[in-house]
């Protein structure tokens, strides 16, 4: 009898301890998720800056049709360049027809790149891409002063560009609308101003 009680003693001191045990790991995993910033697409330095006006570009589709790049309108073109090469877009090339269908009252994508002509049709046959205009420009890329993909510039309805950066992930991709919403050149600047706010 002695030894049952004693057994069961054990027992619920060793609910006790992993009771706290669990709730000191789950208290420290809330601290690192407040100390870890989102991480949002890299800003870069070069090509036009955020708030600044684009230049008009007015280009033809690899389908024939044209698409206008900085011109007055009332939708938003999201300009994604890429590669067929670039490894980054196995997983990116599904995120974007997602983001397009959630985005489609306001947002346009439109794929940019450069090269030949034969391997980008190829290119987007292969990986179902009709239903994004696909524009092979030089003037473009160099305008943005592209280095490395996948890069993405969102553009308002009055040709401003209003994010930008290089994109891996969905949440990079989606922090592009975040700085949109939130009227600021990137989340990190965003996020930077808070916590000095916070600070003082």
């Amino acid at each position: 009898m002695d030894s049952l009680v004693v057994a069961v003693a054990l027992l619920w001191a060793l609910v006790i301890g992993l009771s706290i045990a669990v709730f000191a790991l789950a208290r420290q995993i809330g601290i690192l998720y407040e100390r870890i910033a989102p991480m949002g697409a890299l800003i870069t330095d070069s090509g036009p800056n955020v708030g600044e006006t684009v230049s008009r570009f007015d280009l033809a589709t690899l389908d024939g049709h044209s698409f206008s790049i900085g011109a007055p309108g009332a939708r938003s073109p999201l300009v994604f360049f890429l590669s067929p090469s670039c490894p980054g877009r196995q997983k990116l090339l599904p995120i974007l027809s997602s983001v397009a269908s959630a985005e489609k009252s306001w947002l346009d994508i439109v794929l940019a790149s450069d090269g030949d002509v034969a391997e980008h049709r190829a290119f987007v046959s292969q990986r179902k891409l009709q239903n994004f205009p696909y524009v092979l420009s030089k003037e473009l890329g160099m305008a943005f002063r592209v280095s490395r993909l996948p890069y993405a510039a969102l553009i308002d309805g009055a040709g401003v560009v209003r994010a930008k950066g290089l994109i891996n992930n969905r949440e990079q991709l989606e922090s592009l609308f975040n700085a949109r919403d939130l009227g600021v050149a990137s989340v990190q600047s965003y996020l930077g101003v808070v916590g000095a706010a916070h600070s003082h």
